[in-house]
């Protein structure tokens, strides 16, 4: 540890407090959360159905494509209604009809204020109470019965081919006969019920419901709780402390007097021959840049699915690409790039820790490690159509079809296929750096030990995705899921792309081997610190307790504090491109990494926090708001930097190709206005108008036909096609770039060393 021994110390006493913490309230989550009834029962002893209904009921959620077809305590897509919002809804209204009918002889709507008023005060009565017994039955009355009788035929009607709902169908981007089995249908509808119970119902000597209130539904008092306004006003005070702890730190702590190393006449990575496994990477760059075009090109796609439900300007193909399907894929295919362009840097990068010698094998396992991504991709993207199609039995679906759950949408055979290529790349890493890393030779190896640390915890923690199953209750599967989503992208993928290129700077000679270790492990701290308990913004109301909010509250407030500096870091790491003249070759890979500076402050830093305080996810969650977000912060950052490595590695393993300055302007400049446009211009104005529906009415209004079917509405979603084809073109671009350099095509600079291959 030498001279970083506090640093050390502070990042994995952090690391240590901040998974008990998480581990500590992960077991709180599996004791409090919502049960799911052994039976369902009438108060005159009617049984309705059971648990084993409810779970198989879930088992059809997932293979109509579960969260990439509207959204379940606000997680999944927004085209179609949140289904946990919208049956809460109708069944409260069916009850009203039912007991307004049954009262007065008129529809409730047409009862004075008086009446209306004493209803809704026994509505809230019959539903916020926790009707739950001892042995885990829940009893409802008569009139709920039929309440949910009726919510369960208007469910049964739209997922089947009824014609009077193909309008509905279309509004919601769903194809005809969506979930064919009328049994099927009716298990599905069994599960939104128990979706809507928990929201509506309240934890046993509490106050609040099981989703802590959400979503916000005035007929029975759902509206924040205090605990939600006091842990939101915290974090903001947390965020302010954290930002003036850390200007603090940042004056006084840094050093300020330490001069950058003299630069090398000659680019230090350029003076080891390339190795068989480096120049067998061109391939891995090759499926980056094919797999980023096939999910941009189905981003336009879905995007457009969205305006006209089941058509492709005029053209029906929603029986063969629905709406589900090539959400899934654009999302996966997101996935599967950037994390392809991850490897492959970390693959590149093993070689030259090496003292640019392959371990033996190295190359064999670099070709092995591609096929499997390559067999993985076409296996699961098949497995989604099947699925989907309901061609495939439905036993099958989870295991080799679609989870259903956003972002892990693969199934279960792929992802542990997906974690065992990951290890794979974690035995072919570990094998070029520990020995350098245990090599006796005086070098400091603090940096490298660190980058060894985060390779580790890229490889391991996707497992993480293994502890949830078909039918495991929905918040213990939440917890796992944004392990993966969360904690293993932002966290630890973070801490890698830090210290990689602090890695790769000072091997340069750009900056000093003590700089870049100080800041790197700095860095780390701050991640871990807001980033392993900020896992817990995303389970506010995913039937989870109040401390669970207190903690992601706190905690993911302070993941903004390092988004903070990134502006200096951009500045600093866009200044090193006129430290040396061979500095000019990687302008542009340099320039990715000032774009994930900047989508790291304004896509992660201000559009994260303005979903991050529970008040305000209370009302958004669900809404456009969140894509604003998941797409700045998603491509701006990661997307940004696996473009950047992947740049940077063709660099090398081309080394006397030349980027093309039109065709880089083009798609730099391309992507990032196109990402402004996407955003500007329809996802935040239509986030926002859906904001004020959802304070003022209700989820279920902002998400409803009615609302979302509005022209104003309708426009902005095609307005959305400015930018994305602005995007599409910079893609493209990018993409040919990349090509044409692996091809061997293109200006070239005969003055650059070639790098001869490996004997």
């Amino acid at each position: 540890m030498g001279p970083y021994k506090k640093h050390w110390f502070t990042l994995i006493g952090l690391c240590i407090a901040m998974f008990s913490l998480l581990g500590y309230f992960g077991v709180d989550i599996y004791r409090s959360a919502p049960p799911v009834p052994a039976q369902v029962a009438t108060t005159q002893g009617q049984a309705l159905f059971t648990e084993k209904d409810i779970l198989d009921g879930q088992t059809a959620w997932q293979s109509v494509g579960g969260m990439q077809l509207g959204s379940i305590w606000g997680h999944g897509a927004y085209q179609a209604p949140d289904w946990t919002a919208d049956w809460l809804h109708r069944e409260l209204s069916a009850w009203l009809d039912l007991t307004a009918q049954e009262r007065h002889g008129k529809a409730y709507a047409e009862l004075d204020e008086s009446r209306q008023g004493a209803l809704r005060a026994e509505l809230k009565a019959e539903y916020r109470k926790n009707r739950v017994d001892a042995s885990n039955h829940l009893v409802v009355s008569a009139r709920r019965a039929q309440a949910i009788a009726q919510t369960a035929a208007y469910y049964d009607q739209l997922f089947s081919a009824d014609p009077a709902f193909r309008k509905t169908r279309q509004s919601f981007a769903m194809k005809e006969d969506t979930l064919p089995s009328a049994e099927r249908r009716q298990q599905l509808a069994r599960f939104f019920f128990w979706t809507a119970w928990a929201a509506a119902t309240e934890r046993p000597d509490s106050r609040v419901t099981y989703t802590n209130n959400w979503p916000h539904e005035p007929l029975i008092g759902n509206v924040p709780s205090s605990e939600n306004v006091v842990w939101s006003i915290a974090s903001v005070v947390v965020l302010l402390a954290g930002v003036g702890f850390l200007i603090w730190g940042w004056s006084f702590l840094r050093r300020h007097d330490e001069p950058h190393p003299e630069a090398p006449a000659r680019d230090p990575l350029t003076s080891f021959a390339l190795t068989p496994s480096q120049r067998a990477l061109g391939k891995y760059l090759f499926l980056v840049v094919a797999l980023f075009v096939f999910q941009v090109f189905l981003g336009g796609f879905t995007a457009h699915y969205t305006v006209e439900g089941q058509h492709f300007y005029g053209i029906d193909v929603s029986q063969w690409l629905p709406y589900a399907l090539t959400r899934t894929w654009h999302i996966q295919s997101a996935l599967f790039w950037i994390a392809t362009g991850f490897l492959a840097v970390g693959l590149f990068l093993a070689p030259v820790i090496n003292g640019g010698k392959d371990p033996k094998f190295q190359k064999l396992g670099v070709d092995v490690l591609f096929w499997a991504l390559v067999f993985v991709c076409v296996g699961s993207f098949v497995g989604n159509y099947l699925a989907i199609a309901h061609i495939m039995p439905a036993e099958w679906n989870f295991w080799l079809g679609h989870q259903g759950y956003e972002y892990v949408d693969l199934g279960r055979v792929w992802q542990i296929l997906k974690y065992v290529g990951i290890l794979l790349w974690l035995v072919l890493m570990l094998r070029g750096v520990l020995p350098a890393l245990f090599r006796r030779n005086g070098e400091d190896k603090n940096l490298l030990a660190l980058l060894t640390a985060s390779v580790g915890a890229i490889g391991l923690f996707y497992g993480a995705g293994l502890f949830y199953g078909e039918r495991t209750n929905l918040s213990v599967m939440e917890y796992w899921r944004w392990w993966v989503v969360h904690l293993w992208v932002e966290g630890f993928f973070e801490v890698f792309a830090t210290t990689a290129l602090a890695f790769v700077f000072s091997s340069m000679g750009l900056v000093s081997r003590s700089m870049a270790t100080s800041a790197s492990l700095a860095s780390a701290s701050l991640f871990m610190l807001g980033g392993i308990p900020g896992t817990f913004h995303h389970l506010y109301f995913a039937g989870t307790t109040t401390p669970v909010m207190a903690v992601g509250a706190a905690f993911s407030a302070l993941e903004v504090v390092p988004l903070i500096v990134l502006g200096h870091e951009a500045w600093e790491n866009w200044r090193l491109k006129t430290r040396a003249p061979w500095m000019a070759n990687l302008k542009w890979p340099l320039a990715c990494f000032v774009a994930v500076a900047f989508w790291n402050m304004l896509g992660a830093g201000v559009f994260g926090f303005m979903i991050n305080p529970p008040i305000s996810l209370y009302y958004i969650q669900g809404l456009n708001t969140t894509p604003v977000h998941a797409h700045a912060a998603l491509f701006g950052v990661y997307g940004f930097l696996a473009l950047g490595f992947t740049l940077m590695v063709l660099r090398y393993v081309r080394p006397r190709f030349v980027f093309s300055e039109g065709l880089m302007k083009t798609a730099f400049w391309g992507l990032n206005a196109g990402l402004v446009l996407m955003i500007t211009t329809s996802l935040l104005p239509i986030g926002v108008i859906q904001f004020h529906a959802s304070v003022t009415e209700g989820l279920w209004w902002a998400r409803s036909e009615a609302f979302m079917q509005q022209p104003l509405l309708q426009t902005l979603r095609w307005v959305r096609t400015f930018g994305d084809v602005v995007f599409i073109v910079g893609a493209v671009a990018m993409a040919w770039q990349v090509v044409i350099g692996l091809m061997g095509r293109g200006a070239t600079s005969p003055a650059e060393p070639l790098l001869q291959p490996a004997r």
